[in-house]
């Protein structure tokens, strides 16, 4: 019979193995983390120290421990990728996960479900997909961050009953469409809520009163109704409301005032109506006020101007009407104020940049009048837009000079005087608007030392003098558009250093003198307007070589042969105007063009004409004779297939002469209002393509005799001289045949 252990032996065992528990626990431990490492990766080597004969897990990092268990995983912010391991449910003793702002992807395990203790849960910032799993076992969960994610399906509703959050995030995600549920009451203890753009709809219930601790709710980007919801406004520890990007209706509720904490407050993009409450302009401590693109109305609250802790104020895109408060900005430190598309009246508001932190001043489309205060001391003026209002005098002088200003914007105001030297402070401008007012004098040559300068507006102005041939060294310059002024001299040459020079308009001046021929170097160039000055000689051929697809040389003095190429671009009406100008006999013949043609078309050059008619007279004659013996005689395969596809094949046949870029079908669809010519063998259009380049398309009068056609193109398609354009392709189909120039 076996004899039992004694209570001595049993004890002794346990003692024996007690020290070897621990030994075995953190072995565990060390396991499960390395197991969820091995499916990462690390980009970064955050995770050099996660190492197989570690003798604990507590040194690797990221890693809290408590008396030897595993309390903590932090993670944030590692650019670590891959799926997350259920091995991590192995670790009993968690607390707290964070493995926020990686590119963890696939789906939450539900094994999470086991770490009964985790009270701290934030997987926020990552690329999970999937419905989240069923978590309500975490009751002690106080932190429930799975923001922006790509998580689908039903929303997680259990999420409700986890009484003990005070931080639930759930937004950027997308759920299937649902509506914020009642129970959302029972999260007494919540002080951060985000449910944006995760597709909610309907209205918000009333319960969310109960949230007496909540101090941050966004609800933006969403699609959520009704009117304004009031039981916001006893919630009074609130700092924080973001419903921008909904359905709302109805107006604010002068309750809102209540909230005497509220920092930020944003109600933009809503069909919100009527006038703001008077007793909102007591809320002292508002850092950001936004209402943009709703439909207000009325004069904003005086108390506004008192406000000292404003940084960003938006309303654009309203009714607002009245003077605009008079102290705005006096008191604060205003960074961003976007009061543009509304109907304030007045003085303009001269106390906006009192702290020397406003960047973007925006104030388009009002109607304000008077003088525009001086802003030069706001050195800190990134955006200055005051166009379409009423605004006039002199700009001072300093306000000009503003180092960071990227944008000045002073179009459509009546503004006199003339633009300061100061200008060339302002080196970090892309964009100068100074169109329709009244300015006058010279342009300053500082508008030279704009290295950054993209974008000049000065049409429909009284700037006189000439064109600073400074301007030459703006190599980022794109636009550039002078038309409607007094300008004299002639047009710099300068300018083709302006290699990036997209958009040229100096029409309606009185420059005179050439077109300078290095014009041509402008590969960029897509549109030319020199029309209404008084410019002469001839016109550069090598303008030819750009892709201009809009050019108008009208009502100058230029004399001499328009290049066919040009015509074929722009046709009559960019020519008009200029009784020295003429065209050859050969496009004459072709259109119904009415502008005279060249005395010496067939002068100095008839011979070179001669002999290419007459190569072509020759071969044409040659192969058409050819052509018909073989047609009588035999097929070829190149003609037999042809032929078939004429009766059979729906598809155009292109013939390629010369490298180009453009689709069949667009070539095909031709409109009579790009008619720039016609003539007894078809007509003529202008074809704009889609990448960008124009071509000419001459449509062919049907001919019974389709290789005689074909001979023909060919024999185009190889032809070389100045007097002939370039012929780049040819479309067949049936008897229909079209030429591409």
């Amino acid at each position: 019979m076996p004899k039992h252990p004694t209570s001595r032996q049993i004890l002794t065992a346990i003692l024996t193995f007690l020290p070897l528990l621990p030994n075995c626990h953190s072995l565990l431990q060390t396991q499960s983390l390395l197991q969820f490492k091995s499916h990462l990766s690390d980009p970064l080597n955050s995770l050099q120290s996660w190492i197989p004969n570690s003798p604990s897990p507590c040194s690797f990092t990221g890693v809290t421990c408590d008396s030897g268990t595993v309390t903590s995983l932090r993670l944030d912010d590692l650019s670590l990728s891959g799926p997350i391991s259920p091995s991590l449910s192995a670790l009993s003793g968690l607390l707290s996960l964070s493995l926020g702002n990686n590119y963890f992807s696939g789906e939450v395990p539900p094994d999470f479900a086991r770490c009964a203790n985790l009270r701290f849960l934030n997987l926020s910032t990552n690329s999970l997909t999937g419905p989240i799993p069923n978590l309500s076992a975490l009751s002690e969960l106080r932190v429930l961050d799975l923001s922006t994610n790509g998580f689908s399906g039903q929303a997680p509703m259990w999420v409700f009953n986890l009484t003990s959050l005070t931080t639930l995030g759930l937004g950027e995600n997308g759920f299937h469409d649902w509506v914020v549920p009642d129970e959302i009451g029972n999260l007494k203890n919540l002080t951060w809520l985000f449910l944006g753009e995760c597709n909610l709809f309907g209205e918000i219930p009333n319960t969310i009163s109960e949230l007496k601790m909540l101090e941050s709710l966004d609800f933006s980007r969403n699609k959520l109704s009704g009117e304004f919801p009031k039981a916001i406004t006893s919630l009074f520890g609130l700092a924080k409301i973001e419903l921008f990007q909904n359905k709302f209706t109805g107006g604010i509720p002068p309750e809102l005032a209540n909230l005497t904490r509220l920092s930020e407050f944003d109600v933009s993009k809503n069909h919100l109506t009527g006038r703001l409450p008077p007793e909102i302009g007591s809320l002292k401590h508002l850092k950001v006020f936004h209402l943009y693109m709703n439909n207000f109305s009325g004069e904003l609250p005086k108390g506004f101007g008192d406000m000292a802790y404003l940084i960003g104020f938006s309303i654009y895109q309203n009714g607002f009407t009245g003077e605009f408060p008079a102290n705005f900005g006096r008191f604060a430190l205003l960074n961003t104020i976007d009061i543009s598309e509304n109907f304030f009246s007045g003085e303009f508001p001269k106390y906006l940049c009192h702290g020397n932190n406003l960047e973007k001043l925006l104030a388009l489309d009002n109607g304000f009048t008077g003088e525009l205060p001086d802003y030069s001391e706001c050195k800190s003026l990134v955006r200055l837009r005051v166009s379409m209002n009423r605004l006039s005098g002199k700009v001072p002088d300093k306000t000009w000079g503003l180092p960071n200003a990227e944008i000045i914007d002073l179009a459509d105001n009546d503004f006199e005087g003339g633009v300061s030297k100061e200008i060339g402070i302002s080196t970090s401008l892309t964009e100068l608007n100074l169109q329709n007012n009244r300015f006058s004098g010279a342009l300053p040559t500082e508008l030279g030392k704009l290295p950054l300068l993209q974008k000049a507006f000065a049409f429909n102005n009284s700037f006189s003098g000439e064109i600073p041939p400074e301007m030459g060294n703006l190599d980022q310059l794109s636009t550039l558009h002078l038309e409607g002024n007094s300008l004299t001299g002639p047009l710099p040459s300068e300018l083709s250093k302006c290699g990036r020079l997209v958009d040229l308009d100096v029409a309606e001046n009185s420059l005179t003198g050439e077109i300078p021929t290095s014009i041509s170097t402008l590969l960029s160039l897509n549109s030319l307007n020199l029309s209404h000055n008084e410019l002469s000689g001839e016109i550069p051929e090598g303008l030819l070589s750009l892709k201009l697809s809009s050019i108008d040389f009208s009502n100058n003095q230029l004399i001499g042969m328009v290049p066919l190429g040009l015509l074929m671009v722009a046709g009559d009406g960019a020519f008009w105007g200029n009784p020295e100008l003429c065209i050859d006999q050969y496009y004459k013949n072709m259109s119904n063009s009415e502008l005279g043609i060249c005395q010496h078309s067939y002068g100095h050059k008839e011979g070179e004409v001669l002999v290419v008619v007459l190569v072509v007279v020759v071969m044409v004659s040659v192969l058409v004779f050819v052509s018909y013996r073989s047609f009588k005689c035999h097929r070829t395969n190149k003609y037999d297939n042809l032929e078939e596809g004429l009766g059979k094949d729906s598809n155009w046949k292109l013939e390629s002469f010369h490298p180009a870029e453009f689709d069949v079908d667009e070539i095909c669809r031709l409109e009579e209002e790009n008619l720039i010519g016609s003539g007894g063998t078809g007509k003529v259009y202008r074809m704009d393509l889609k990448n960008g380049g124009v071509v000419a398309v001459k449509q062919l009068i049907k001919r019974s005799e389709v290789k005689v056609v074909v001979t023909e193109i060919d024999i185009l398609g190889k032809i070389r001289h100045k007097n002939r354009l370039k012929l780049y392709a040819c479309l067949m189909r049936g008897g229909s045949h079209f030429l591409v120039f």
